[in-house]
């Protein structure tokens, strides 16, 4: 993470009902790269990249930073979840910008937490994204206090957008980019108790 403190990385595995949110491991290359190349997961993020690029470009341990998790399910890498800063010059100065928290303005000039999660197809709508992000943000709120959280989505993708509504995000706005509506939620921890 940057900008924001963080705990030590890798850090022990999280525990929910069904899923473990863990850190990458070498066994998790093969899973990284069937993600990053599957046209469905892609479907709203600009398309799949080609096998052999991914073959050659993927590292032995794919996405090993801190706030990004694996999501196992029965030992086996299903998806990602993370939720981390993101650095200023990362995204287009269009889509960029901090949720302030109180006046729900957005501040271009900083840099922002932000959720975002893959899943492969045959694991959809079994709920594990939702349960998987809910740990996530619990952890973040937790390692983190009191920084909201941003995500992005194009409006046509109907699973997320409700997904963002479970979790709990609100909207902030709506923007058209990359010739699609794209939209951008908030959420915000839950004031610690006085």
């Amino acid at each position: 993470m940057t900008e924001l403190d963080a705990p030590a990385w890798p850090l022990d595995p999280i525990k929910t009902e069904r899923l473990v949110l863990r850190a990458s491991e070498a066994r998790d290359r093969a899973a990284f790269i069937e993600l990053y190349s599957s046209p469905e997961v892609h479907t709203y993020l600009g398309g799949p990249r080609p096998r052999d690029e991914l073959d050659r470009s993927v590292p032995e341990i794919p996405g090993r930073r801190p706030g990004n998790f694996v999501i196992e399910l029965d030992g086996a890498m299903i998806g990602t979840v993370e939720v981390g800063t993101v650095e200023v010059g990362r995204r287009e100065a269009e889509r960029h910008g901090r949720v302030l928290p109180d006046a729900r303005q957005v501040r271009p000039d900083a840099g922002e937490a932000e959720l975002s999660y893959l899943l492969l197809p045959k694991t959809w709508g079994r709920g594990y994204a939702a349960e998987a992000c809910a740990a996530a943000l619990d952890w973040f709120a937790d390692a983190v206090p009191g920084v909201p959280v941003v995500l992005y989505t194009q409006t046509a993708n109907t699973r997320s957008m409700r997904l963002a509504a479970k979790l709990g995000f609100t909207e902030v706005r709506r923007f058209e980019q990359w010739d699609a509506e794209q939209w951008m939620g908030v959420w915000e921890p839950a004031a610690p108790p006085t």
